[in-house]
């Protein structure tokens, strides 16, 4: 786990795509370049993109999968990890939960 939180800190959590690549790590034990190869094609971005605070912002916006401050119409919360879910095609135990309720 601290392998992992090391990661997608290093590449600064949900301000990139650390917490992308890290939830690949954990949920298919992929390895970190194996990871991020995966997220970013999952983003249509280069590998490099990943950690650009920036284009990372913009392309949070469009998948609508969080970001770290509030926007008024972007999804948060539950709402954001059911979307990290199905671009990424992981099994989240929370969404899961969620949507057995709904």
């Amino acid at each position: 786990m601290s392998l992992a939180h090391g990661a997608a800190a290093g590449m600064g959590g949900i301000r990139t795509a650390g917490d992308l690549v890290a939830r690949m790590q954990l949920t298919r034990k992929m390895r970190i370049a194996e990871a991020k190869a995966y997220v970013a094609d999952k983003l249509t971005l280069g590998v490099e993109e990943l950690s650009d605070v920036t284009v990372m912002r913009e392309v949070r916006e469009d998948y609508d999968i969080g970001i770290v401050t509030s926007v008024p119409g972007c999804a948060k919360g539950i709402k954001a990890k059911m979307h990290i879910a199905e671009l990424l095609d992981v099994n989240i135990n929370s969404v899961n939960r969620m949507k057995e309720r709904t």
